[in-house]
């Protein structure tokens, strides 16, 4: 069971601690009383989006975000918990998992809707909500390093904000992810996500939310497009990663990036917020289990960006719409990294430097830490030794 103890920062951001006991949530709702001493100004004024008539597509204006943390030593860390000498982001002197509301949004903190029929030189206020999730109080990790609690804990974190910002005047889609390593950009390193409530579906979810549509109405309603891919994964076999009760991974047969693996439930279900307990106690040992491998491909950490791909708040296409997390990296050998050129940045069309089949039996074959394989149930078992029994 999670615990959530709301709580508000000096600017009157939100701030939520999530806690697997109700001795830690006790603690904090104390805490929670005291609040954040720093005296922080009032919130400014919500970014600007503008519409690009070319593409169709709405462009978050954001220029504030240019005077954001970049990269802090560890002791002025604002995920850290507060000390004296660090009066940071988290007031708490202790946590277990923590979500706010950013300081340097894309998108809000206003919540509305952008015009309905946008043209060019349309600008409209950068409606929505930005969130950071904070995955543990200690400086250093990534959520593949978390113990399976605590990594449970930030799942219910993302089930209970992807409803209560769906639920949200305006918000069209809510997008929970993980960038991870300097190769990717990230500007903190403590372990931490994201979570962005758009006032509109972003491109690439679109694009996902129109095929699955599509391919639902052509099968009279029966089928969804994932549940069908999956299956068919699972019957080729040669790009499963990882097969279990609820859960299965697989490289996708026409991946884009060196390494690129999906995370896909058995069940359809829209979002995280829609999974069963039980599911999500698999999904902390599945996840934890492929992050644990893609670990130990190469000597060093991997950088990657684990993406949620949930289904879009509108009803009609929640009804297709099928939960998955794509996670992708760059990395393309030990001391080789990928970077998107002419083809992929300005055409969008990818060329991969590796075969998808390579990549899955490398990852099959590969031997998470002996602490990680130690810390986590043995629910899930590589695709590999499912198919040398069958």
């Amino acid at each position: 069971m999670t615990f959530m103890t709301p709580a508000r920062l000096s600017d009157g951001r939100e701030l939520i601690y999530f806690d697997a006991s109700e001795h830690s949530a006790a603690r904090h709702r104390d805490e929670a009383a005291s609040a954040d001493q720093r005296g922080l100004p009032a919130r400014g004024a919500a970014g600007t989006a503008r519409f690009d008539a070319l593409s169709g597509e709405w462009i978050a204006v954001a220029a504030h975000r240019q005077s954001r943390t970049h990269l802090p030593p560890a002791d002025q860390c604002p995920l850290c918990p507060a000390t004296p000498g660090n009066l940071s982001e988290i007031p708490a002197a202790d946590y277990e998992v923590v979500v706010f509301e950013n300081r340097f949004p894309s998108f809000g903190p206003d919540l509305g809707e952008l015009p309905d029929a946008p043209e060019w030189g349309t600008t409209a206020t950068a409606y929505g909500r930005c969130e950071v999730v904070a995955f543990d109080s200690a400086h250093q990790g990534s959520f593949g390093s978390l113990s399976p609690e605590r990594a449970r804990t930030v799942i219910d974190a993302w089930a209970q904000r992807t409803e209560a910002l769906s639920a949200m005047p305006g918000i069209q889609q809510v997008f929970c992810f993980e960038n991870r390593g300097a190769d990717i950009g990230v500007t903190l390193l403590h372990p931490h996500g994201q979570i962005y409530a758009y006032p509109f579906i972003p491109p690439r979810a679109a694009a996902l939310a129109d095929r699955a549509a599509r391919f639902h109405a052509a099968s009279g309603g029966t089928k969804t497009l994932m549940g069908h891919i999956l299956a068919s994964e699972r019957s080729a076999g040669d790009r499963m990663v990882i097969e279990g009760k609820h859960f299965s991974a697989f490289v996708p047969f026409a991946a884009r990036w060196p390494l690129e693996v999906h995370l896909v439930p058995h069940r359809q279900v829209a979002d995280l917020a829609g999974l069963t307990g039980e599911e999500r106690d698999e999904l902390t040992a599945v996840y934890l289990d492929l992050l644990g491998r893609i670990d130990a491909l190469y000597p060093t950490p991997t950088p990657y960006i684990a993406a949620w791909q949930q289904a879009p708040v509108d009803p009609v296409l929640r009804q297709s719409g099928y939960l998955h997390l794509q996670l992708t990296s760059p990395r393309r050998a030990a001391d080789k990294l990928k970077y998107l050129a002419g083809s992929e940045a300005a055409m969008g069309a990818f060329i991969n430097d590796t075969t998808p089949e390579a990549v899955a039996r490398s990852l099959r074959n590969a031997v998470p830490s002996a602490a990680r394989a130690n810390a986590q149930p043995a629910v899930a078992r590589p695709a590999t030794d499912r198919k040398d029994q069958a």
